[in-house]
């Protein structure tokens, strides 16, 4: 286990990331009405990986210090910008009027006089000790700008295009029929399939515009689970989130009565974030591997998806951005019958090879935006559903 110093880093940091939640997030009352629906679209869950478009791909625009030129990069070569919409949804911009683009290329360029939102680097830091968080970037200049809510959403915009398919070259998901046979047979016999998700303040929908309640209205990535699944299958899947802000994998183990209550068929465990301010990829690891043990004492049947996370900004000195591709390292040991990795840690690697953090962050240094809670739930859906081009050979 930790030493005593690195156990008090570590609660420290969860407290930090615990308060982030507490503050942002509302209690509803009864007078309240409820929030208006999401919208799901089949092609919006679609995997990002696969096929020959790309829906709504967050992007900020950030303007050049010398010629004052705003642009962004997407992830694929674009073969035709099909669509350029406002973080909500609300405005739909013209092309030639509001943004630029070339065949082949993966950068937009917004024009003079464009309505799309652009920021300067300035503006996403802030002066020292100036927010409720010290978030210091790791090149002492200042510190990054926190989003609470939707501050990062409302400078984003969403970029659907045309590309040609073949281009991602990160690790997917890979469906396996024997690594979690239980819950994928019970899935495709439209059989009632119970779900818990453990994680920290991503697992509980933290800065995906539903959770913040305002447009478009999508729910993080633990609904989007079980909705895509539910669309998929046809079949009733519930789901039971214990998910908390700031917890880590020492927490998990202290939740397993929690856990086994639903008696569920699949559990996601989800940390990571929270660990890395100083836990040992061997320590996260063993507390990994414990909760899924004492789950199955109670819960033999049990299958799991282990979550390797998102990463967090590299340029917040207070994560340990090498602990990502420990954890996840440590995670793939585990794999097993019932077992199964869901691995976002490659995939935001290889994000930030090509875009950056600011792209698709929901509060600036640890959280996903709409688009990449989209991400987290293809990935883990992915694990429970066959390739349909496969299927049909």
């Amino acid at each position: 286990m930790p030493s005593n110093r690195l156990a008090r880093r570590i609660k420290t940091f969860a407290r930090i990331t615990s308060v982030f939640v507490l503050v942002v997030s509302g209690v509803a009352t009864a007078d309240e009405p409820p929030a208006p629906a999401w919208n799901y679209s089949a092609e919006l869950m679609r995997p990002f990986w696969k096929g020959p478009v790309m829906e709504g791909e967050s992007v900020l625009f950030i303007k050049d210090a010398g010629d004052g030129e705003a642009r962004a990069s997407v992830l694929f070569p674009i073969r035709k910008v099909l669509a350029v919409r406002d973080s909500a949804g609300a405005v739909t911009y013209e092309e030639g009027r509001d943004y630029l683009w070339k065949p082949g290329s993966r950068e937009i360029v917004l024009p003079p006089g464009s309505r799309i939102v652009a920021s300067t680097p300035a503006e996403l830091r802030r002066p020292p000790k100036s927010q409720m968080f010290e978030l210091t970037h790791r090149d002492g200049n200042g510190e990054i700008f926190f989003g609470a809510k939707l501050e990062y959403h409302a400078l984003q915009t969403c970029i659907t295009y045309a590309h040609d398919e073949g281009q991602w070259t990160a690790p997917v998901p890979m469906f396996d029929p024997k690594a979690l046979p239980r819950t994928v047979k019970k899935l495709a016999g439209r059989e009632p399939v119970s779900i818990v998700v453990l994680g920290d303040s991503i697992s509980t929908g933290c800065n995906a515009s539903g959770w913040a309640g305002a447009a478009p209205f999508q729910p993080g990535y633990p609904e989007l689970v079980r909705r895509q699944l539910q669309e998929r299958y046809q079949g009733e899947v519930n789901l039971t989130n214990l998910s908390v802000g700031g917890m880590d994998t020492g927490w998990a183990l202290t939740m397993i009565d929690k856990v086994v209550e639903p008696h569920p068929d699949l559990v996601v465990v989800a940390f990571g974030m929270n660990d890395s301010a100083g836990r040992s990829a061997a320590d996260y690891r063993a507390n990994t591997e414990a909760v899924v043990a004492r789950v199955r004492e109670r819960l033999p049947d049990a299958e799991f998806i282990l979550v390797a996370t998102m990463l967090g900004n590299p340029a917040w000195t207070r994560l340990r951005h090498e602990a990502f591709a420990e954890y996840r390292d440590a995670l793939a040991t585990l794999q097993g019958p019932g077992v199964a990795l869901a691995d976002l840690t490659s995939i935001w690697a290889r994000f930030l090879e090509l875009k950056q953090d600011w792209d698709q962050t929901g509060n600036g240094v640890n959280h996903p935006n709409d688009f990449g809670h989209r991400v987290y739930a293809q990935v883990i859906t992915s694990l429970l559903t066959p390739d349909e081009a496969k299927r049909s050979e």
